[in-house]
């Protein structure tokens, strides 16, 4: 046991780094090159390593309070929510727990369209290798979202975090090979010649076809792409309570978010900036979905086949907070009731003894099933990314971890120190403020056409 009383935990370096990756290089890294091609070689680049340093220095002000009042040997706090409450206060809980919950929900429900946006690629790919690419191929993609659903009810039942760490290995592995094989594809482009590609400095909101609204939209919408690109920060602490206690967490998981946030920056980077190289102003919301890529009809298959497993793992790495949250909810309210504190226990071959309550897996069930019906009405793959980034970024992965800093050191006002970090976290308001709107506008505009759970490709 723990010095909480809790089962003894068993995290490594290597598990964490694991889960950060998993968490970070999740959808957003297939917008990428859209992304990049809105912004253009000078503004995407600096965009992405801003985002990316910013999410490292918050990160390790967030490793110091999963302890309090000592980041070593203080009481452990599970949850983002309990490190606002105990650092904070009552209102600032309330708020973060909005935040974070609310992003947690977006993230998983950002997943399912992905998922679902890979296997209907998958299966359109087989159609335009044997049909040509001037066959319509038409795949609805309700079918696609059930069947990613229905994995995700039974995958949901794994009773907590510290039990995905060989899932969350696996699906670091897919993402890699997805990521690998898009950076590939993108580089064979490149180097096979591309008269028609047009890229710029400023990206595509020079191009003619669009009104200087439009543009301002999907410019605003790619900062919350990568705003998206970086969102771990809300799940953060829950990865830090696996970690064994033989080394500080503190130290263990700041050299973790040093290895997760580097090695996903050094993909985003390639494949972004190769994507755009390969397919200019014109680079799908989608790379792998998008039929920027026909042939090898077989690899982008592959592809699209890790990028589903990955997701499947990051579903579960986001949607475990939550059910830990309600679960423990639910204990502390109703302490006496059999529906939500009864075990059962039953026997599974190659898993042993798997013990439940019935509450869990009514709750588990019903949410995934909540969040699948929400990806069947809104299944449209940038602006609800972005959408998500926008509204997640600033006070999660900004504001809180800023906010806790400034009073756990009691920071004078007008100082250096607190004028920079406060100029920081106001930047990062207007552009979680700036994404937000663009992203709303390209949904507002999508929804003038779009009928809900119509059939869409």
């Amino acid at each position: 046991m723990d010095d909480d009383g809790h089962p003894k935990r068993t995290g490594t370096f290597y598990t964490a780094s694991a889960h950060i990756i998993t968490t970070v290089v999740g959808s957003g890294v297939l917008s990428l090159p859209w992304a990049i091609s809105q912004l253009g070689w000078i503004a995407g680049p600096m965009a992405l390593i801003s985002f990316s340093v910013i999410t490292l220095f918050a990160s390790t002000i967030l490793a110091d309070f999963y302890r309090f009042p000592d980041p070593v040997s203080g009481r452990r706090n599970y949850t983002y929510v309990d490190v606002v409450k105990v650092n904070l206060g009552g209102r600032y809980n309330k708020l973060s727990g909005i935040a974070q919950y609310g992003n947690l929900v977006g993230f998983t429900i950002g997943y399912i369209i992905t998922s679902a946006n890979s296997m209907v690629a998958i299966k359109r790919s087989y159609c335009f290798h044997k049909h040509g690419h001037s066959f319509g191929c038409h795949t609805p993609i309700n079918p696609f979202i059930i069947i990613f659903g229905v994995i995700q009810v039974c995958l949901s039942q794994i009773p907590n975090i510290q039990e995905l760490s060989m899932l969350s290995l696996l699906t670091t592995v897919m993402c890699c090979c997805h990521a690998s094989i898009g950076l590939g594809l993108s580089i064979a482009k490149v180097a096979g010649g591309r008269p028609h590609v047009k890229t710029s400095l400023t990206g595509a909101f020079i191009d003619g076809d669009k009104s200087n609204t439009n543009n301002l939209w999907t410019t605003f919408t790619a900062l919350g792409n990568l705003a998206f690109a970086y969102g771990f920060s809300d799940v953060l602490i829950e990865i830090q309570d696996t970690l064994g206690s033989s080394k500080p967490e503190n130290r263990v998981m700041k050299q973790a978010s040093l290895a997760g946030i580097s090695i996903s920056t050094l993909f985003y980077m390639s494949c972004g900036l190769l994507g755009y190289a390969a397919f200019g102003d014109k680079a799908p919301g989608n790379i792998l979905a998008g039929f920027g890529f026909f042939e090898p009809f077989w690899l982008i298959d592959l592809a699209n086949i890790f990028v589903v497993i990955h997701l499947t793992g990051a579903y579960q790495i986001c949607g475990q907070p939550l059910f830990g949250f309600m679960e423990s909810s639910t204990r502390h309210r109703w302490p006496n009731t059999g529906l939500v504190n009864h075990e059962y226990a039953i026997n599974v071959p190659g898993y042993g003894v798997y013990r439940f309550t019935l509450f869990r897996m009514i709750w588990r069930t019903t949410y995934v099933m909540i969040t699948t019906v929400i990806a069947m009405m809104f299944p449209f793959f940038n602006d609800i990314v972005g959408l998500i980034g926008a509204l997640s970024f600033w006070p999660l992965t900004v504001y809180f971890p800023i906010k806790m800093r400034i009073e756990k050191e009691k920071i004078p006002i007008f100082s250096f120190k607190w004028v920079w970090m406060q100029t920081l976290s106001m930047c990062c308001l207007l552009t979680s403020i700036a994404a937000t709107v663009g992203s709303v506008g390209g949904i507002v505009k999508f929804l003038q056409t779009f009928k809900l759970f119509k059939s869409m490709d």
